[in-house]
């Protein structure tokens, strides 16, 4: 087997394993989730935190034994209203647990319910969400009683026919009856920013020494397909210091000796902590100074908490203070987040989007769409115009490439010569092969180059397209009406001409259903591949007459943001290498290539220049 047999098997099993690396890493997005049950047995309520270092030992609830004297179903509540927010907050704990995104919808539908962010224990209509909210609250120190401070099942009184809108803030009050008041003044933006100013007035005779906290409960996770190259849990900045954990991890944490729970903790000066989805986040921000952050998971309640607790203030007699947090709760949109970060100063918040490995190439790349789909008001169209602009910065390097294959053509009479000349000795090949090519100034590993470059390059789009929400249901042409999803166009009923369903994402035989862009990306990839003969050895020209196929439907199930990139590129790659080897003396002979290959003859050579 010669050198050149050799090098393609090693190049074809090393493709398969990053093809399967690939499905497997990244597999496509599964179909929506139809079981709307409430999970009836997740109903725990998450555990005060003590105030440290002076805390109680009955400071800390018990999350099961809470659980029923703090259902969200019945208790009165506060109407959310803003223009990309609609909800209500409970007055039984003061909690953020219903909450959905006026922007945003499940499906495509025209009667599609809209995305539900937070969701109440014991709710009789959770749809398909899990109980998921914001309590906010106060942990006795200094021998104050614990029944004397507000809890979850504290219930808090408010203003008639009160209603929470950006124009009209809502305060929440409770007096514990020993001279201890406590407000809750709440604040909304026009998007997705709560502002929570926890009051206490102290009108005993004695100082009181108390904590306020936040926390972020939920019961069990969201049902999505868990991938490689999407971060998915608890997220937080400490310091300037970006850290991710995974629900997985999150469990396997060493429980707290005497609490049975898993606890991880880190002070900080500036930061903020919560709960990141592919597109959704819930985020606690305490105003700048020091906080301690938690995350924590519950075995037995299937409970994961993200906590903020501040560190213990005395209010003396005839005083009050004030704790003021604020609530992320809503969609990880680019442009609003990098407003939190820039105007209200929250560290490091556009890092919230998992950038991944790359984020030196997806943050730019990423800026730049952004900035073509608003000239140019598709999301289709700027994916193309940024592989246009990406094709360009990389022309030069594919330049020499193409040059350095139409020397190496050139040469080809010559090596072939070569082979005859040296059979048997391959030392002597080699050396022969290496001075021809110094003499000829040609660089065989010249094309490869460009192929490297666009790997990070292709990684950061995908990263790109998955992770960003500007692709979310982001239309195209006809029948493309979300590139953040695969193409919904089958070849198996004739695209919509028979009267029948395909496979649904997810299902064993959805890789077959091939819609218009992955035939097109397979019809793209074989032209290009015409541009040259194909190989003299059968095995090499039968791998090479597969690839583009095996390529189709290994990527046709991805998103078609991602297969149009492809489409496109390999569009404008086809044009350059055509263009510029017919500059340099060698047009390929497509036609006649394409003809030699139903024939099943040996591919046409170039004709000679005339």
């Amino acid at each position: 087997m010669d050198s050149q047999n050799k090098n393609l098997i090693i190049a074809t099993v090393l493709s398969a394993l990053v093809l399967i690396g690939w499905t497997y890493f990244f597999p496509p997005e599964p179909a929506a989730p139809t079981d709307g049950a409430p999970v009836a047995e997740q109903t725990a309520t998450p555990a005060a935190p003590a105030a440290t270092p002076e805390a109680v030992a009955g400071a800390v609830l018990d999350a099961a034994t809470a659980a029923a004297q703090a259902s969200d179903a019945n208790a009165p509540r506060i109407k959310i209203d803003t223009p990309a927010l609609t909800g209500t907050i409970s007055l039984l704990g003061g909690r953020f647990d219903d909450l959905s995104l006026k922007k945003y919808k499940e499906t495509l539908d025209a009667d599609s319910p809209l995305v539900r962010l937070l969701a109440p224990v014991g709710g009789t209509d959770l749809g398909a969400a899990k109980p998921y909210y914001t309590v906010y609250g106060w942990s006795p120190a200094g021998g104050l009683d614990p029944a004397l401070v507000p809890g979850p099942k504290t219930l808090w009184t408010a203003p008639a026919d009160a209603v929470l809108t950006p124009e009209t803030p809502v305060t929440l009050s409770w007096d514990n009856g020993a001279g201890l008041r406590f407000t809750r003044t709440i604040s909304v933006d026009d998007n997705y920013l709560f502002t929570v100013a926890q009051g206490v007035e102290n009108n005993t005779a004695a100082p009181v020494r108390l904590a306020p906290y936040g926390i972020i409960a939920r019961h069990g996770i969201p049902q999505s397909n868990r991938v490689y190259v999407l971060h998915e849990g608890a997220v937080r900045m400490t310091d300037s210091t970006l850290e991710e954990i995974k629900y997985k991890n999150l469990t396997k944490l060493d429980a707290v000796a005497g609490e049975g729970q898993a606890e991880l903790t880190s002070a900080s000066q500036n930061g903020w902590i919560g709960f990141t989805d592919k597109y959704w986040m819930t985020t606690l921000i305490p105003n700048d100074g020091a906080f301690t952050s938690v995350v924590k998971y519950t075995p037995g309640a299937d409970l994961y908490q993200a906590e903020t607790r501040l560190p213990v203030m005395e209010v003396a007699p005839g005083a009050s203070v004030v704790a003021q947090t604020r609530l992320f709760a809503g969609a990880k949109e680019w442009e609003v987040i990098k407003r939190y970060q820039d105007d209200a100063g929250i560290t490091r918040f556009v890092d919230s989007i998992d950038w991944g490995w790359f984020f030196f190439l997806t943050k730019p790349m990423f800026r730049l769409l952004h900035w073509l789909h608003g000239a140019i008001g598709n999301m289709g169209w700027a994916i193309m115009c940024l592989t246009l602009i990406i094709k360009a910065l990389v022309f030069p390097l594919a330049r020499k490439s193409y040059i350095s294959m139409a020397k190496m053509k050139e040469l080809q009479p010559e090596m072939e010569a070569m082979k005859e000349r040296t059979k048997g000795n391959p030392q002597q090949m080699q050396q022969e092969m290496m001075a021809l090519y110094k003499r000829e100034k040609v660089n065989p590993a010249a094309g490869c180059l460009p192929v490297l470059l666009q790997i990070p390059i292709f990684f950061s789009l995908y990263k790109v397209i998955y992770v960003t929400i500007e692709l979310y249901h982001a239309p195209f042409i006809g029948w493309i009406r979300d590139l953040s999803a695969p193409d919904p166009s089958s070849i198996l009923n004739l695209f919509g001409l028979l009267p029948f369903a395909t496979p649904e994402p997810g299902s064993m035989f959805f890789m077959f259903s091939l819609g218009v862009l992955p035939i097109l990306l397979g019809v793209s990839m074989w032209f290009q591949q015409k541009l040259n003969p194909a190989p003299t050895d059968p095995s090499q020209a039968m791998i090479f007459a597969w690839m583009p196929w095996v390529f189709m439907f290994m990527l046709g199930s991805f998103a078609s943001g991602l297969v149009l990139y492809w489409i496109t590129n390999n569009t404008i790659t086809f044009i350059q290498q055509y263009t510029i080897m017919s500059m340099h003396g060698k047009r390929p002979e497509l036609f006649d290539n394409i003809k030699a290959g139903f024939r099943k003859k040996k591919p046409a050579l170039e004709k000679p220049k005339k």
